[in-house]
C-alpha cells in the first residue's frame, strides 16, 4: 500500500475520536481505505482503546427497533476490540431482523472471533482443509447459527403427525378461522393489526419488576384473547412440556421446581435475557410447523399469537414477538424451550446435577461441589446460545449450603421452607390483625405494599397462607384456620 502507513492512518483518525459516534461514517470510510494494511488491527485496537463504546449499547442491542439494533452492531464492528466484540455480537446473531443478523454474521466472520464455542453440527470440516475460525462444523461462533434452520417437510404439513397427537385438522386457513369462531378473513386481519392504536387489537402497559425496573406488557383485548384462549384449549394444551418446566403447567409449580433442589451442595441460578421477545414470530411458526401443520396454517397460528409494536415514528417492528399478557405466551414458551430442556437436562445428569426450568429462570443442583464447575457453566451458556437464547450473566448466582439457597422464593438448603424474614412477616400481620382489627391491619398494609400490589388484603391473607401450605403443610394449615377464624369475625 504504497505512500500509506499506519502512521497516516492514526494521524487522520485522532481528532475524529473526539466525537466517534458522529464521526462514525469518516472513521469508517477510514478504516476501509486503509484495510489492506498489515497492521489494521492495530488501528481498530487504537479505535477501540480510546473508550468511545457507547455506556447504553446493550440496551441498544435489546431494543425493540430493528433499526437501533443494526446500528449498535456497526458500532460495535467499528469500535470495538475483537476481544470483546464476541460478548456482544452473540446477542443479536439470532436477530429476528435479517438485515441485523446478517451485519452480525458478517462481523463475526469479518473479525475472525476465536471465541470457542460448540460445533455446527449441519457441518463436517475436510479432514484436509486447514480449520479457520470461521471453518463451518469448527469449534467456533459459526455454532450460534446451530437450530434455526426448518426442515423441507415441516412447511408441507402432516396430517399423520396431527392424527397421532389428537389435534384438531387444520388444512386451509378457513379451517383455521371455523375452529377459533372467527367470522370471516376481514375480522381475522383485525385481530393482526399491529401497535396499540384505535382498533388494535393490544393495550399496552408497564409493570414494576420485582428486581427494580419496569416490565412492557402487551395484553390482548377481549376479540383476540377470546381466540387465543381457544387456540390454547384446542391446540397447545394438548401437548406436553418437559418434565423439567414447571412454570405455567398444569400440576407443576414454584414447589415441585424447587423440590429436586432440595438439600444440595450447590445451586447454580441463571436467567434468560428478554425470555418472551426471544420467541419471534418465525419460532412461532416453526411450533406449529413441528405439530404437523402447512405453512399456512402455521403462519395463520403465529401471527394470532405474536405481537408487532408500532415505533414512535409510525414504522411497524417486523417480524412481530411472542407478547408478555397473552394467554398463549407461556404455552408456546414452553414448546419451544423443549429441545432446550432436553439437551441441559441431558447435560445436567452427565454433570451429576439436578436440572429444572421456571420460565425464564434456569436452576441446576449438585449433591457435591463439580470440580469443573466453569467449564459446566461454559457448555449451559452455548446450549443457551444455540438454542436462540442469551444468559443475563449479571444475575447468575452461585450458591452454596452455607448461605441460604432459595429456588423460586423458597429456601432449599434442608428441606422446603418459606423464607424466615417472609414467616415473621406473615405472623405479625396476623398478630395486629388479631389485636387491632383487620380494618385497621389492612389500612396499615396498604401504605407498605407498592401501588397496585395486594390490593384486596383478604384475599392476601387467604393466598400467603394457602401457598405457605403447599411448602410448609402445619404452618400453613394452622395459619390458614387463623385466617379462617379472624374473616368470621364481624
Amino acid at each position: 500500500m504504497q505512500g500509506q502507513s499506519l502512521g497516516h492512518l492514526l494521524f487522520d483518525l485522532k481528532p475524529l475520536l473526539g466525537d466517534p459516534l458522529a464521526n462514525r461514517p469518516k472513521i469508517q470510510s477510514l478504516l476501509k481505505r486503509y484495510k489492506g494494511l498489515a497492521e489494521y488491527e492495530v488501528a481498530r485496537f487504537y479505535v477501540a482503546s480510546s473508550g468511545t463504546i457507547p455506556p447504553d449499547l446493550e440496551a441498544h442491542l435489546r431494543s425493540r427497533d430493528p433499526r437501533v439494533r443494526l446500528k449498535a452492531v456497526q458500532t460495535i464492528d467499528l469500535l470495538m476490540a475483537r476481544s470483546k466484540a464476541g460478548r456482544y455480537l452473540r446477542m443479536v446473531v439470532k436477530d429476528p431482523d435479517p438485515t441485523t443478523r446478517s451485519a452480525a454474521r458478517k462481523s463475526v466472520r469479518r473479525l475472525e472471533l476465536s471465541d470457542v464455542a460448540l460445533r455446527d453440527s449441519r457441518y463436517t470440516p475436510s479432514a484436509r482443509a486447514k480449520i479457520k475460525s470461521t471453518t463451518p462444523g469448527a469449534w467456533n461462533p459459526t455454532g450460534w447459527s446451530f437450530g434455526i434452520y426448518h426442515r423441507k417437510y415441516k412447511h408441507k404439513g402432516k396430517p399423520d403427525v396431527v392424527a397421532q397427537r389428537n389435534l384438531p385438522s387444520l388444512v386451509k386457513v378457513a379451517d383455521v378461522l371455523a375452529l377459533l369462531g372467527i367470522v370471516d378473513a376481514a375480522a381475522c386481519v383485525k385481530l393482526q393489526r399491529a401497535g396499540t392504536g384505535k382498533g388494535a387489537p393490544y393495550v399496552e402497559f408497564e409493570i414494576d419488576k420485582a428486581t427494580g425496573g419496569k416490565r412492557a406488557i402487551a395484553a390482548p383485548r377481549a376479540p383476540l384473547r377470546k381466540v387465543q384462549r381457544a387456540i390454547l384449549r384446542e391446540i397447545l394444551d394438548k401437548l406436553p412440556a418437559h418434565p423439567s418446566a414447571h412454570g405455567f403447567v398444569k400440576g407443576r409449580s414454584t414447589v415441585t421446581n424447587a423440590k429436586p433442589h432440595e438439600g444440595a451442595a450447590l445451586v447454580v441460578k441463571l436467567d434468560l435475557v428478554d425470555f418472551f421477545p426471544s420467541v419471534h414470530f418465525r419460532r412461532v411458526q416453526g411450533v406449529f410447523n413441528e405439530m404437523g401443520y402447512n405453512g399456512d396454517v402455521s403462519k395463520l397460528l403465529a401471527s394470532l399469537c405474536t405481537y408487532r409494536p408500532v415505533l414512535a415514528d409510525g414504522v411497524v417492528a417486523w417480524p412481530g414477538v411472542m407478547p408478555q399478557g397473552a394467554p398463549t405466551s407461556p404455552a408456546i414458551a414452553n414448546l419451544t424451550c423443549r429441545r432446550l430442556d432436553s439437551r441441559l437436562l441431558a447435560l445436567a445428569k452427565k454433570s451429576g446435577a439436578q436440572y429444572t426450568r421456571y420460565a425464564d429462570d434456569l436452576t441446576f443442583s449438585f449433591k457435591s461441589e463439580p470440580a469443573t464447575l466453569g467449564r459446566f457453566l461454559w457448555w449451559v451458556d452455548q446450549i443457551c446460545q444455540q438454542e436462540g437464547f442469551t444468559e443475563n450473566v449479571k444475575k447468575r448466582r452461585v450458591l452454596r449450603n452455607k448461605t441460604q439457597q432459595r429456588v423460586t422464593g423458597i429456601v432449599v438448603n434442608s428441606g422446603m421452607f418459606i423464607p424466615r424474614r417472609d414467616r415473621q412477616r406473615f405472623r405479625a400481620i396476623l398478630n395486629n390483625c388479631d389485636k387491632h382489627g383487620l380494618a385497621a391491619e389492612a389500612a396499615k398494609f396498604a401504605t407498605q405494599e407498592p401501588a397496585g400490589v395486594h390490593t384486596d388484603f383478604k384475599a392476601y391473607l387467604r393466598g400467603f397462607a394457602s401457598y405457605v401450605k403447599m411448602v410448609q403443610p402445619a404452618l400453613g394449615g394452622k395459619w390458614l384456620a387463623q385466617v379462617k377464624a379472624l374473616l368470621a369475625k364481624p
